[in-house]
């Protein structure tokens, strides 16, 4: 049956800011949904805006204000990670909802103004980590409130990839504090961060160490990274990060609840869909190899991005439906801090030696002497 003109949704007309590596995955993700248009794009290079409009049928290539003055409902933000900021602030003043990448920035009050001003204004601030739209990752986070697993207690989260030293050479803003923000804790990490905290709940305290053992000639930040947390139901967990593995072991998350069972999901080779390779439940295992024969580690950048279309197209999908219905988007800008200042925890308390705490644990954790703090998140 045909939907009547006067009922059919409005087209939503969508603005890319940077045009970048990233952005084909926005603009794949727009693409494949009806009732949605991309009317422009901008970039710092303008020639770089002009070409990308031009292959992908794109009306406008322009500025920043530019773009704003499209009429947009929406605007996609994957521009460099420091200058999020400021485009989400025109976005918010000029009464448009923005779909920001990861991270939402690289400092806490960074990010705090961003969500303050898009709430004054009433738009959506979403951000991306579609990692959580794996169905390896949703049904584990269904087994949590459904009570299979129950509250989770212990929690491990692995990542162990490969970067070839170019991967940072060839662009002078990677591996670096004031532009890349930080290593591979900001870049790589943080994605299964936010699925950890999805996962295991609020954080009270943070224990981590950052090093660099293998791209100390090409960046000033860390390639490796561990640390030990403590959520606010009492659970802890553990993270171990690197880009200096070769061959690359992928990306492995273990949640064990108060029921005794443990189910963990597996990323490999890096960019492919997340799959349950443990499912430890009621006197049953069953088990996926983790690195399973005759699959190449090693993954090249465009290959990933490439693999994760589909997860970006469901949550860009998912942010035009909250649009549409008034509600939420699954990762708000609030959800996307949180992940922020973890990882920002982890680099205070390597600085400081301490732990970092955000709030008291249950279950009678035992607090440390000494403990730094960390200025609680807005809200």
């Amino acid at each position: 049956m045909t939907t009547p003109a006067s009922t059919a949704p409005r087209t939503l007309r969508v603005g890319i800011a940077g045009c970048g590596a990233i952005s084909r995955n926005h603009l794949e993700a727009f693409r494949a949904l009806d009732d949605v248009e991309v009317v422009g794009v901008c970039d710092i290079d303008p020639e770089r805006a002009r070409v990308t409009a031009a292959a992908w049928g794109v009306p406008a290539a322009a500025t920043v204000d530019e773009l704003l003055g499209l009429d947009l409902d929406i605007v996609s933000v994957c521009t460099p990670h420091p200058t999020h900021e400021d485009v989400v602030l025109q976005a918010a003043a000029a009464g448009v909802h923005v779909l920001c990448e990861k991270p939402i920035a690289i400092e806490l009050a960074s990010a705090e103004r961003m969500v303050a001003a898009c709430e004054e204004a009433g738009v959506k601030l979403g951000v991306l980590f579609q990692r959580r739209f794996w169905p390896a990752a949703q049904r584990i986070r269904a087994a949590i409130d459904d009570g299979t697993l129950g509250r989770p207690i212990m929690g491990q989260c692995s990542v162990m990839l490969h970067r070839e030293p170019e991967y940072y050479s060839r662009d002078a803003w990677r591996g670096t504090w004031a532009s890349d923000g930080g290593g591979v804790l900001m870049t790589q990490a943080i994605h299964y961060i936010d699925l950890l905290q999805w996962f295991m709940g609020d954080v009270a305290e943070v224990y981590g160490k950052i090093n660099t053992y293998k791209h100390g000639e090409h960046i000033e930040v860390e390639d490796s990274a561990t640390a030990v947390i403590t959520y606010t139901s009492g659970a802890m967990a553990t993270v171990e990060a690197s880009t200096a593995v070769s061959p690359s072991l992928g990306v492995q998350i273990r949640i064990t609840g108060e029921t005794g069972a443990s189910a963990s999901l597996t990323e490999f080779p890096e960019g492919s869909d997340g799959r349950v390779d443990l499912w430890a439940v009621a006197e049953t295992i069953s088990t996926e190899p983790v690195q399973p024969k005759g699959i190449f580690p090693n993954v090249d950048l465009a290959t990933i991005n490439g693999q994760l279309i589909p997860h970006h197209t469901a949550q860009v999908r998912d942010f035009v439906q909250a649009l549409r219905d008034g509600t939420d988007p699954a990762v708000t800008g609030r959800d996307a801090t949180k992940a922020l200042r973890i990882l920002l925890a982890i680099y205070e308390s390597s600085r400081s030696g301490l732990p970092v705490r955000f709030a008291e644990a249950q279950c009678g954790t035992q607090s440390l002497p000494g403990t730094q703090s960390l200025a609680p998140v807005a809200g």
